[in-house]
C-alpha cells in the first residue's frame, strides 16, 4: 500500500482531507491486503462531491418536534451483539414493545427473559413489526439478513420501515435501500459513533440518512438509545459520516498506543501521561476511558480490530474515484 493516497491538490481539484498519515493508520491496522480486497476503480462514482452533505443536525433533541412524541408501534431488533445486547435491552427496559433475532438463538434468552418476543427468522420480525432495526457486524451480514433467504425484504411492505445501524460502505446501504423501497415500506440508515459503554448508557451518536418520515418516526427511539442524532440527507451520507468518524478515531488511537509506549521506554510514567493528556488541548474522552486501561494490558472488548479494518477497506472505497479524479485533473492542467 503506497504511503500517500492523493496527489496535491489544485484549482480543480478540492479533495485535501486525508494524507500520508491516513494511510499510515490503514497500514498499521491493515498491513496486508489480499489482492481480492484491492480496490477497483467504480465507473459509477458521482460527479459530485461525495460528503456534500445536505445537513440538518438535529444535536439539540429539545428543539426537534418529532422527539417529543412517543413510538407505540411495535419494534424489531435484529443482532445481539457487543452493540445490539444493550441496544435492544435499553428499549425494552423504556416499555417498547420489542422483538428479537439472532442468529445464534441463545443470545435470545436473556431478553424473552425480559418481556422481548422472538421470532426465528429476520423475514417474521418484520412481518411482524412495524419498524424493524438491525444492528449487525459487516456489510456481508447486513446484506444477508435484509437481502438473503428468510431475510427482512420477504416481511417488508407499504407502511413498514427499515432501519440499518450497522456499520456498511455507502455502495451496501443504498443496495439495501433501493431493494427495501422496492418492496413500499421506508428506509433509513442510521450507523452510530460509540461503543460498548455508550450503548449501554444510551450515550450513542446516531447518523442517520435516508428517508426523512422514518427518521420522524424513530426519533423518540433514537432518543432512548443515544444522546444526539443527526440527519444527513440522501442514504449514503451516514455511511461515509461514520467511516470519517472512525478513521479518525483509529488515528487517534494508534498515536495514543505509541505515545504510551514510548513514555514507558524513556522511563516515564504512563499514568501521568494519561493525566497531562487529559488536561491538555489534545485531551479526549476516548483517551480518559481507555488510557487506564491501556496502561495496565487490559483490554476488554468493546471494538474490535476486525471493525477497525472494515473501516480502513471502507475508507480505501471512498478515496479510491476521488483520487482517480484528482489525478486526471492533475493531467489536465
Amino acid at each position: 500500500m503506497t504511503s500517500t493516497l492523493l496527489v496535491k491538490p489544485n484549482a480543480n481539484c478540492s479533495y485535501n482531507f486525508l494524507s500520508s498519515t491516513v494511510m499510515a493508520l490503514c497500514s498499521t491496522f491493515c498491513p496486508r491486503i489480499a489482492n481480492n480486497f484491492r480496490v477497483t476503480p467504480i465507473s459509477s462514482f458521482p460527479s459530485k462531491p461525495l460528503l456534500s452533505l445536505s445537513v440538518k443536525a438535529l444535536s439539540s433533541q429539545a428543539s426537534d418536534a418529532s422527539s417529543q412524541g412517543k413510538f407505540s408501534g411495535q419494534i424489531g431488533f435484529l443482532g445481539l451483539g457487543i452493540m445490539g445486547s444493550p441496544m435492544a435491552q435499553n428499549l425494552i427496559k423504556a416499555g417498547c414493545d420489542v422483538t428479537v433475532w439472532n442468529r445464534t438463538k441463545s443470545k435470545c434468552d436473556p431478553f424473552i427473559s425480559l418481556g422481548a418476543k422472538y421470532r426465528s427468522s429476520p423475514e417474521e420480525v418484520a412481518a411482524n413489526c412495524d419498524v424493524t432495526f438491525a444492528m449487525l457486524a459487516d456489510p456481508e451480514s447486513a446484506i444477508d439478513v435484509a437481502c438473503g433467504k428468510n431475510g427482512v425484504l420477504s416481511g417488508m411492505g407499504p407502511g413498514k420501515g427499515y432501519v440499518d445501524i450497522s456499520t456498511v460502505d455507502g455502495a451496501t446501504s443504498k443496495m439495501i435501500n433501493g431493494h427495501i423501497k422496492a418492496t413500499g415500506a421506508l428506509f433509513l440508515e442510521a450507523p452510530v459513533s460509540g461503543s460498548k459503554k455508550p450503548a449501554e448508557d444510551g450515550q450513542l451518536i446516531f447518523l442517520t440518512a435516508g428517508d426523512r418520515s422514518l427518521y420522524d418516526s424513530v426519533a423518540p427511539l433514537l432518543n432512548i438509545l443515544g444522546k444526539s442524532r443527526f440527519y444527513l440527507g440522501e442514504v449514503g451520507n451516514g455511511a461515509a459520516m461514520k467511516l470519517v468518524v472512525n478513521m479518525i478515531m483509529g488515528s487517534m488511537m494508534a498515536s495514543f498506543s505509541e505515545g504510551l509506549l514510548l513514555s514507558k521506554k524513556v522511563g516515564l510514567d504512563p499514568n501521568v501521561l494519561v493525566e497531562v493528556v487529559a488536561q491538555g488541548a489534545i485531551s479526549a474522552p476516548m483517551y480518559s476511558v481507555k488510557g487506564p486501561s491501556m496502561v495496565k494490558s487490559h483490554y476488554p472488548t468493546a471494538f474490535p480490530l476486525k471493525h477497525q479494518q472494515k473501516t480502513c477497506f471502507g475508507i480505501s472505497r471512498i478515496c479510491f474515484p476521488i483520487h482517480s479524479n484528482c489525478s486526471r485533473s492533475k493531467r489536465a492542467v
